[in-house]
């Protein structure tokens, strides 16, 4: 378990980490070097049943592209986080996180490939999680356009060095977050990601 309360931490590439956010927490996520991938996937702390749900955040938002001002609800219709800055404004919320058989049937790729699903079922396993219990994850910077003809197209990130999104707490969680292993989402390199938990006083809006 990572502890990064007022103090950042870092995710090397291709890796993951896990932790608890108490509802009015807010967790930043940088990317320090530009054109990077971070997967966020959450559970409630009192009942892994609840889980973030891409389905619910986007048929409530009536749009793909989340940002500032927006919520992240659970599979059951709660606010898990609202999103309170964004430098970037263009994240995903429609793909899966990257995983060994995605490897092998969209690249073809022969043996292990680091993924998110395994960094993140890794590092979620010590609160009890199963691999899977994770499902579409908030892809954080990452560039996915949609086009008229509704083919999905990976483009570079629009994030550069320094850039971030804070997102809100509305419920105690337990957290999953990785640095992305796919070299497609990343523009062909992996690099570091960033985070930290602030602590703010919950202003109701």
């Amino acid at each position: 378990m990572h502890e990064c309360r007022h103090s950042t931490c870092r995710i090397p590439p291709q890796s993951g980490v896990a932790f608890q956010l108490r509802a009015s927490e807010v967790l930043r996520i940088y990317d320090p070097m530009g054109e990077q991938v971070a997967d966020l996937f959450a559970f409630a702390e009192d009942d892994h049943r609840c889980a973030l749900s891409s389905g619910r955040s986007i048929d409530y938002a009536s749009t793909i592209y989340l940002t500032k001002g927006d919520p992240l609800y659970s599979n059951d219709s709660r606010v898990m986080f609202r999103i309170l800055e964004d430098t970037v404004g263009r994240h995903d919320f429609l793909l899966t996180p990257c995983s060994q058989e995605m490897f092998e049937i969209l690249y073809k790729h022969q043996g292990h490939h680091p993924s998110c699903f395994e960094n993140l079922y890794t590092a979620l396993g010590q609160f009890g999680i199963r691999p899977e219990q994770i499902g579409t994850t908030f892809n954080v910077f990452m560039n996915v356009e949609v086009g008229p003809d509704g083919a999905v197209a990976v483009k570079p990130p629009l994030s550069r060095a320094g850039d971030y999104i804070e997102l809100r707490a509305e419920m105690n969680l337990i957290c999953g977050l990785t640095s992305c292993s796919a070299e497609n989402s990343n523009n062909g390199s992996f690099k570091p990601i960033d985070y930290e938990i602030i602590t703010r006083p919950c202003n109701g809006d």
